[in-house]
This record gives structure tokens, sequence and C-alpha cells, in this order.
């Protein structure tokens, strides 16, 4: 039985999105009991939105407080213009690129990139200074954040990781793969084993090692989750298809910078808030907002300043996700 696209309601979407939405990996027989469907069925309807481009490829969200480097998160913003299409090109190149968004404001780009340390971020560095030297106006700006209080709509404040629990090059690998080679299955810990052995000789050979056991990533992937480290699995999916029309970046400045963190924890649990960064500037905290009306965002601003807590925000409009594939928790 063919399933046709008008059969699966966006609300049916969002709940498949929902289930594959977990701490721990889960299988197909797993998804299909949760949801209610035959597996069948539910194979029916999958294989219909990945050809339909509302799915994408399986993932997970690491937490960014991982020992012995937190993860460090930057900010780009770029003036640029649409003659200057190689600028993006050469920007999705560089490999710990996460959102990528075409902006109205001063500033015509807005770049996310998430580095494993601070020396991985400077070795990055020369090649992001590298492809501003090519763009017409040259002008950018590179912001640091001081903390992540939310990514990808997971709240950090109670994502504890286990500080005596520090990540080596084989986790790192481990989760560089789960993160970025799970194409549009779930990748299996015999196909990961593969990946490292086939793919990363060098970084066994740091280690003297000529393999890796299944049984070792086996193991290693559990202890990441019980430690912490990865926050779920999940699939990035097409916000645009699933209703999600309005996107904005908005700066938040308090009446007392003393209350930050306080700012930080109520704004947090905002459904509209994807995204939210401590950052080192007059205003303080940067926030990705996703709205399906223009009234949704209203009502964000309205809230915000009825906390009486608030001095002024600043806000960029999102035209285009030049990565139009993400994942965010849908509530």
């Amino acid at each position: 039985m063919i399933i046709k696209s008008n059969e699966i309601k966006k609300s049916e979407i969002a709940k498949i999105i929902q289930i594959f939405n977990s701490e721990t990996k889960l299988n197909i027989k797993e998804i299909s009991d949760n949801l209610g469907y035959s597996r069948q069925t539910f194979y029916n309807k999958f294989e219909r939105l990945k050809k339909e481009k509302i799915i994408g490829q399986f993932t997970i969200n690491i937490n960014p407080n991982i020992s012995p480097n937190n993860l460090k998160y930057v900010l780009l913003e770029v003036k640029t213009n649409p003659q200057e299409p190689e600028l993006v090109k050469d920007l999705k190149l560089i490999p710990q690129l996460r959102i990528l968004d075409g902006i109205l404001g001063d500033y015509s780009l807005f770049a996310l990139f998430i580095f494993n340390s601070s020396r991985d971020y400077y070795n990055a560095l020369n090649k992001i200074d590298e492809v501003m030297s090519k763009s017409y106006f040259k002008k950018y700006q590179i912001i640091d954040t001081i903390k992540v209080f939310k990514t990808n709509g997971i709240e950090l404040d109670n994502k504890i990781v286990n500080n005596q629990y520090e990540l080596d090059k084989i986790d790192y690998l481990i989760l560089k793969i789960l993160q970025k080679k799970q194409e549009l299955s779930p990748i299996s810990t015999y196909e990961i084993r593969n990946i490292i052995k086939e793919s990363f000789q060098k970084v066994l050979k740091e280690l003297n090692k000529e393999d890796i056991s299944q049984s070792t990533v086996h193991n290693r992937i559990k202890k990441l989750e019980s430690n912490g480290v990865i926050l779920n699995y999940t699939v990035n999916f097409n916000p645009k298809k699933m209703g999600f029309k309005g996107k904005y970046h908005v700066r938040i400045k308090p009446k007392n910078p003393s209350k930050y963190n306080f700012i930080a924890s109520k704004l947090e649990k905002n459904q509209y808030i994807t995204d939210l960064f401590r950052i080192g500037e007059q205003y303080g905290l940067f926030a990705i907002i996703r709205v399906k009306k223009v009234e949704d965002y209203a009502e964000f601003i309205k809230t915000l300043y009825d906390t009486k807590e608030i001095e002024d925000t600043f806000t960029y409009f999102v035209l285009d996700e030049l990565l139009p594939f993400q994942n965010f928790v849908i509530y």
C-alpha cells in the first residue's frame, strides 16, 4: 500500500519525530509499538517522509559540559551580498558548522559552530578567517559563548554530566559518527566499529590499536549515555515543512546585569526558545526562537517584557535556513 503525502498529517509527523527523541537508542520495533503502528505501516510512512525530504538523517545531541574540555559554541555574523554564493559554499565545508542562516539586519549571514575544544576552535579559526578574506565587505564578527543554557530545545540545567568521566579519542570518534554518519537509518555498533577501522586508522595507531571490537563500541556508548554525555538520540527534520515558518535571533539586555543566570533559568523553559547562550556583550543573552506564526513571536516578546526584568532586545529575522535539516524538541 502506497501512503499518499496528504494521508500523513503534520500532527502525526510531529508525533513520529517526538518518538525519535529518546535518551537511549530505540529500535524500529520499539518505535512502531510506541506509535501504535505495525512495522510495515511505520516503514511505509517513514519512507514517504524521507522521500518528501521532511525527515533527514538520524543524529544525536551532545552535552556541551563534558570533560576534559567543554564543547565550545561559537557564533559568526557576516555581512555579504547575493553575488557571493561561494562564501556560503566555503562555510558549509567547515565540518564544525551546525547552523547557517540568511538574516535581515546589519549582517546578512549567521553561523553557529561547535568545537570539541579551544584547540579545535583555534585550528578552525584560520579557515574561517581565510573564507572571510575572500568576501566583498570583509565585515564579520566572531562571538564566543560563555555558557550554553539550552541547545536544540533541550534545557541543560538538569542535564548533569559525571565530571569523573573523561572522554578520550575513541569516545569522540563514536560521538562524531553517531552525530554525522547515520544517514537515513540508525547506525549499528557493528557499522560504527567498521567506520573507525576503515576511516580512522591514524587515531588507532596513535592509541597503539589495530582495531576496536563491537562490544567495546557498545559498552562505550552505554557509558556515554549513563554519564550524561549523549543528551538524546533524534532525527533531523525540515522545520518549514513541519509548519515552523518563523525563526528569529534575539539579543536580550536585562535591567540588572547581575541577574543573567536568573533570567536565563526562566527563559530556557520557554517552548519558543530552542537555543539560549550567554555571550560577552552588552546584550548578553542570545536566543534562537522558532514559531509557527508571527503572533507567537509577538506573544514571546510581550511575555518577555511583562517580566519587568528586561531593558531592551534586538532582533534579527531569519530569511532562509541554508542548512535546511535541523533538530529540536517539539512540544
